[in-house]
């Protein structure tokens, strides 16, 4: 009798470690750590003991002292409801004037388009730098008194560019027909856009309003060519370099940034529940 044959060796399976299976996590878990770490310090540190009342990287000890007198500075105090002040009329009067362009440009062609298409454009990419030197020129020229008035006029010009490319990119999604539909059904214009139009473009308006919100109340360096004597919390914070900046500047910077995040949440949860 044969003896049966020994079986085949089975070949090792070779297992290639692909290199860009995880060179893209670990990228971007780097870059999310270049934009956290120094929100966390700054989240840290607002809860450091500072006995000269002035910012120290040397951990002293935790306390919560700062936050008890966040608001002790007045001229601190000040500065951060002008730059709320500023971010809130800023984005209104955005909207106002932001929203009815980006639908006529997402929904009509007219002659002038591409004139205002290359401006808005070159509101976004113009250096701030630029942008605060022609204002201040345009300002003096017209000897308009430096302050809120003027800042205000400087945020809601860069401002209104974002607004029109961020709601004309919905603008540009809708459905033409679902308004055609509801003039079929009876419904006036003011009407079929107050219940139709309007409630579709809410997602972009908010995210519009957001960013709107977000780069005026952090602006600097236009804000410093048109602001006069008047001083936002930014430019306070850069001037307060000089002698050392107080902790109540990491208290108040990061309650900005736990309000930002709440609202960029609900959002979130509003644009999950439109959808729906």
């Amino acid at each position: 009798m044969v003896a049966d044959a020994a079986p085949a060796p089975v070949e090792a399976r070779v297992v290639r470690v692909r290199p860009a299976r995880y060179l893209l996590p670990i990228y971007t878990w780097l870059v999310l750590a270049y934009t956290i770490v120094p929100i966390a310090v700054m989240i840290a540190y607002g809860f450091n003991k500072a006995p000269s009342g002035r910012l120290t990287f040397s951990w002293l000890g935790f306390t919560t002292e700062w936050y008890r007198h966040v608001f002790d500075i007045a001229d601190l105090t000040n500065a951060l409801v002008n730059s709320l002040e500023l971010a809130l009329a800023s984005t209104a009067i955005s909207l106002v004037l932001g929203v009815p362009l980006a639908l006529a440009l997402a929904r009509h062609r007219f002659r002038g388009t591409t004139a205002v298409d290359s401006t808005i454009f070159v509101d976004i990419a113009a250096p701030s730098v630029v942008v605060g030197a022609s204002l201040l020129s345009f300002f003096i020229s017209l000897n308009v008194a430096r302050g809120l008035g003027t800042i205000l006029i400087a945020h809601v010009a860069f401002n209104i560019a974002f607004v029109v490319v961020v709601v004309r990119a919905r603008a540009v999604g809708l459905d033409p027909a679902i308004e055609k539909a509801a003039a079929d059904l009876g419904a006036a214009p003011f009407t079929a856009f107050r219940t139709v139009t309007l409630p579709l473009l809410m997602p972009g308006i908010v995210a519009a309003a957001l960013l709107a919100f977000a780069m005026s109340i952090d602006d600097f360096i236009i804000t410093q060519f048109v602001a006069g004597q008047t001083l936002t919390f930014p430019l306070w914070v850069y001037g307060a370099v000089k002698v050392g900046i107080p902790p109540q500047v990491f208290v108040m910077g990061t309650l900005i940034f736990a309000a930002g995040v709440v609202i960029a949440i609900a959002n979130s949860v509003f644009q999950r529940r439109t959808e729906l």
